[in-house]
């Protein structure tokens, strides 16, 4: 049963991360600004983003965007094995049961980041952005590609805290780190490729970006919660159990 709890942990945590990246690319510091990053990439006015696309513009849209988000994802992931690695390192050099400290010290952060993330606490540090601008635009896929790596470099006021938590989840599952920062890549990765063909419905997801990030803080402080408090494993034996029943009710 064991293995089955660790596999059921493992989901839960790759759940969050990919809502995490989702939740990243939906914020308010991030989706506005889109369709102005489509426009940098691929030298296309937003006016004529806005516009009935052809397929030949829509390819050039899409296939930039998957450039931009190998460069994104190449960053996170690589933070995500620094913090895996860490952890472990961490974890080697204490004595005692390190692993729950670690995931307690999450716990923390996440909880503080999800008060941040939510707008009910302001943490002045983190509302500045630290991104590399360019004023010229990229010549081709590889100018977009080192696009993509310098916007993931960046620390702005919603994607920092958001996958600063996913990295304290990364050190404090040292053997799990890395598929959470892949998943996380993945979440923020597929409405971006997916707003990037329906670029129009942007406009209604930023009318309720606030209630999507308030949201998102709630399950970001519960998730602090129960690492605080050690009470993952028990919403992992429920979740488990329950799936359980279902299945051999309807075997039954």
């Amino acid at each position: 049963m064991g293995g089955i709890e660790t596999d059921t942990m493992l989901g839960i945590g790759v759940f969050l991360a990919l809502g995490a990246g989702a939740l990243s690319f939906l914020s308010p510091c991030v989706l506005p600004i889109f369709p102005a990053y489509l426009s940098y990439i691929t030298g296309i006015s937003v006016k004529e983003l806005q516009g009935n696309h052809d397929m030949k513009i829509r390819s050039k849209l899409l296939s930039h965007s998957v450039f931009f988000l190998l460069g994104v994802s190449l960053v996170f992931i690589a933070l995500g094995m620094g913090a895996s690695y860490f952890g472990q390192f961490i974890q080697t050099l204490l004595i005692g049961d390190t692993g729950l400290l670690i995931q307690r010290l999450a716990g923390v952060f996440i909880i503080f980041m999800g008060l941040f993330v939510g707008g009910w606490i302001n943490i002045t540090a983190l509302m500045k952005e630290r991104r590399f601008q360019s004023a010229k635009r990229p010549v081709g896929y590889l100018g977009t590609f080192f696009v993509g790596m310098g916007f993931a470099a960046g620390w702005t006021p919603c994607i920092g805290p958001i996958f600063g938590s996913i990295l304290f989840l990364a050190a404090s599952h040292p053997g799990q780190g890395i598929i959470y920062t892949v998943m996380y890549a993945l979440g923020f990765g597929l409405p971006f490729l997916l707003l990037t063909f329906f670029l129009g419905s942007t406009k209604w997801i930023t009318r309720h970006s606030q209630v999507i990030m308030k949201t998102g803080a709630v399950i970001m402080i519960m998730m602090g919660l129960l690492l605080f408090t050690g009470q993952m494993p028990r919403i992992t034996e429920f979740l488990l159990k329950l799936v359980q029943d279902t299945w051999f009710e309807k075997l039954g």
